[in-house]
């Protein structure tokens, strides 16, 4: 019997004037961990999607065989009955229903259309153990972290009996306690025979987990990578997935730095349903005329919350503190009003808060400054157009035209889109919220790039990532938070990761 689980071969998937997979051939061993990885766009997801039936049997060509057999899966309740479950980049979980719901829903412990639920609670706690999850199964999921969300989809497709699990981006969200949380389990299902296929930007986790791995460029294979036969470095699959050798993940900036040009002085904010419990306490930072301003912390320690209540007290009770821009004090009372003053946010979650995904290109990018290409309330389209195009252009956004939805581009594409948005409302303070978060290396660089082009420009910024590299490859300045507060300040130029987690660890330290 063939060690192979699973074969793709030669599959190709079109979309209007878009060819997404050509000819990819992809190949999986029983019982292995199997990464797919490429830059955003790349064919990944719409590759699993394939698989998995959400895209049906009859919208692509070529042949997926599961143990050996053809399979034409019409929907993804086919797939999943062969133990084929895919879990989502976003998460399909309701908010407003319990673990045990959630995890069988569609699924339901039930005999003559009656829920027996001693049954359901007695299984859930079985895979909940398994995942190593300890909470009820009575909690709502609203009422759990992400981390802990993601676990409950994992034990939602342990559920439906899976042998191949695929996880499209599963730690992009997470914390990195949670994130190696997840690998170890990954490593344990292995032992337990089944098989995965792990779809990932961060290949310090590929190299760590993965036992092969296969690299997609522009909707095509171009290899496939065994641990222990091939020579497997971070180098050679970033040239596998660019077609090019990125010698510097950060490009080089000449500092050309000013006066303070931005100031917050005593910051303060409360929770906005529990009123008496401080998110953020007594925060005062500068960001200077040209520089790139970093805030380092673990998930948890405010550092959203901050940058929210900021920009048009976006989040948060009883804000009080102040806020001053080339020393002048601004009474910013809402987002209208922190964007006619110069600030721009650019949110963590993008498809939430950054885009209107049903919406284009072009009107996502004009979103924020409709006074630009308006005159009497009535929008110039043509000028709407030229400006979009521009950006589109400028950023290098790959899409068929700025008439694309949204929803149909990859992250690091959306990603583009939503700082076209505000770099049209021209800003002289830019607040990114993990700006390359779920985007390839690629990518990343090319948005690093546009952030040294708006510090040329002489406008401030301040960057909040939850990678220390990224932090410290492009910041001339960091503060450091944990708990609300900012217990720690570093020159980028002498700042390390040891000293960036002193900071967040011991809170007595004094700012340098």
């Amino acid at each position: 019997m063939s060690d192979t689980i699973l074969e793709m071969r030669n599959i190709t998937k079109t979309f209007p004037g878009v060819i997404a997979l050509n000819n990819v051939n992809l190949k999986v061993k029983q019982g292995e961990i199997h990464a797919l990885v490429g830059e955003n766009g790349a064919g990944k997801s719409t590759l699993m999607k394939v698989l998995s039936g959400v895209y049906p049997y009859g919208t692509y060509s070529g042949d997926i065989l599961f143990r050996g057999k053809v399979c034409e899966f019409k929907d993804i309740k086919q797939s999943e009955e062969l133990g084929i479950v895919i879990i989502h980049q976003e998460l399909a979980l309701i908010p407003y229903l319990s673990i045990a719901e959630n995890i069988f829903l569609g699924n339901e412990q039930a005999k003559n259309g009656i829920i027996n639920w001693n049954d359901t609670i007695t299984k859930t706690k079985e895979l909940l153990k398994k995942v190593g999850l300890n909470e009820s199964p009575n909690t709502l999921i609203t009422n759990i972290g992400v981390g802990k969300q993601q676990l409950v989809e994992i034990a939602k497709a342990l559920s439906k009996k899976v042998q191949l699990l695929i996880l499209d981006e599963p730690t992009a969200a997470l914390n990195e306690d949670d994130s190696e949380n997840l690998l170890n389990l990954l490593l344990e299902f292995k032992k337990q025979g089944i098989t995965s296929i792990l779809i990932s930007h961060k290949l310090n986790e590929i190299s760590k987990v993965a036992d092969s791995i296969t690299i997609i460029r522009d909707g095509q294979t171009i290899e496939t990578l065994y641990k222990g036969k091939d020579e497997i470095t971070e180098d050679r699959i970033i040239k596998g997935m660019v077609g090019r050798e990125l010698v510097d993940r950060f490009p080089k900036r000449e500092q050309n730095i000013g006066e303070i040009i931005f100031e917050v002085k005593d910051w303060n904010v409360y929770h906005p349903l529990h009123e008496d419990r401080k998110i953020i306490d007594n925060v005062s930072f500068h960001i200077r005329k040209g520089e790139v301003v970093g805030i380092a912390g673990l998930m948890g320690a405010g550092r959203t919350e901050l940058a929210m209540s900021i920009f048009g007290k976006s989040y948060g009770k009883k804000i009080s503190g102040r806020i001053f821009k080339n020393g002048k004090q601004l009474h910013i009372t809402n987002v209208s009003n922190a964007i006619k003053n110069g600030l721009a946010y650019v949110t963590e979650d993008r498809k939430n808060y950054g885009l209107i995904l049903i919406d284009n290109i072009k009107r996502n990018t004009t979103l924020a400054s409709l006074n630009k290409i308006s005159k009497n309330f009535i929008i110039d389209e043509h000028q709407e157009v030229l400006k979009a195009e521009e950006f589109r252009k400028k950023l290098n956004i790959k899409a068929s035209s700025i008439l694309q939805k949204t929803v149909n581009l990859s992250g690091g594409n959306q990603q583009k889109v939503v700082l076209s948005k505000w770099i049209f409302a021209e800003p002289d303070i830019l607040i990114l919220d993990e700006p390359t978060r779920g985007i390839d290396v690629g990518a990343k660089y090319e948005i690093y790039t546009i952030i040294n082009q708006l510090v040329r420009e002489g406008k401030g910024i301040l960057l909040i990532s939850s990678e220390l590299p990224e932090i410290l490859g492009m910041c001339d300045r960091i503060y450091v938070m944990s708990e609300g507060k900012i217990t720690g300040e570093l020159n980028g130029r002498d700042a390390s990761q040891e000293k960036i987690m002193k900071y967040v660890i011991n809170q007595s330290q004094e700012v340098q």
